[in-house]
């Protein structure tokens, strides 16, 4: 099983929800693989602690010109759609941070000037925290596109019995990035106004792409009932609420798991995962 954890918003609890979900799957023995996918941001490492065991670069190849052999003819230019590679007068110039590595330019090209080289944006890192293999993306500082260190990362993970995907927060391509081949996708909203204004952007976009989909409520408030209702009127299933627990907020604050400061609350994670299970098992029933 793979599931993917994301927000429509920062701040809700992917991380939380993530982390604790293969602590407790992993306590039950299983294969589990933790995926941090918040490249720009990765903290599932404060919580787990892993042995990072390897590390490599991950880029993309831009274009390299040898002006030389360059006919100066900008068919180049005229086929990127992002102005990454522009013929200018007497110079060809590349603006390697615009580039998305369509390789365009370099099949256009009628002298074959133009060539490939790597740009590096980032690094894959693996691990072991205890029973948990580990595997985060770290996109380097400055970097504007995430999405190639998010697939490189996706292409890291090994084979196991139970894949959790922390998604970055928001509903735009990294996310997309993250969630795509997922067999299910949690959506962590909170409370507030906020949180559920951005969980209909991210119920909009689980739905435009078809996935199946459930919701947590972290930081619950029985003051507040509009995340609730708006699920029941959109018969979107509610996986858990979590409470407003201050222990569970001293256990984040400390970078300890909940499932480990307030074992208490583990039956939560677990049944959590049990309303998941059955929801995918009745999706893939009324689609076979």
């Amino acid at each position: 099983m793979k599931i993917a954890v994301a927000s429509g918003k920062g701040g809700t609890g992917k991380t939380t929800i993530s982390t604790n979900l293969a602590y407790v799957e992993a306590q039950k023995g299983k294969q589990v693989v933790y995926v941090d996918c918040d490249v720009e941001e990765p903290n599932g490492h404060i919580f787990l602690q892993p042995e990072i065991l390897a590390s490599w670069p991950v880029g993309i190849m831009v274009p390299s010109v040898n002006e030389s052999q360059c006919s100066l003819c900008g068919q180049c230019g005229q086929i990127c759609a992002y102005s990454a590679i522009v013929c200018l007068g007497s110079q060809v110039m590349v603006f390697p941070e615009m580039c998305h590595s369509c390789g365009g330019c370099w099949l256009v090209c009628p002298v074959g000037a133009i060539s490939q080289q790597l740009r590096e944006m980032g690094r894959v890192e693996i691990g072991r925290a205890k029973s948990i293999q580990f595997v985060q993306g770290i996109l380097t500082i400055g970097e504007a596109m995430s999405p190639p260190v998010i697939r490189a990362v996706k292409e890291a993970i090994p084979e196991s019995e139970f894949i959790v995907l922390d998604a970055p927060p928001g509903a735009s391509c990294p996310v997309i990035e993250t969630i795509r081949h997922c067999d299910f996708v949690i959506l962590v909203t909170e409370p507030t106004p906020f949180g559920l204004n951005d969980l209909k952007i991210a119920v909009d976009v689980a739905r435009e792409l078809k996935y199946p989909f459930g919701v947590v409520v972290n930081r619950a408030d029985p003051s507040f009932s509009e995340v609730q209702d708006y699920c029941r009127q959109r018969r979107i299933p509610v996986l858990a609420e979590i409470p407003d627990d201050r222990r569970i907020a001293e256990a984040y604050s400390t970078g300890k798991l909940i499932c480990e400061a307030v074992p208490e609350w583990i039956p939560l994670f677990e049944e959590m995962l049990n309303r998941l299970t059955n929801e995918l098992e009745s999706v893939r029933a009324l689609a076979s």
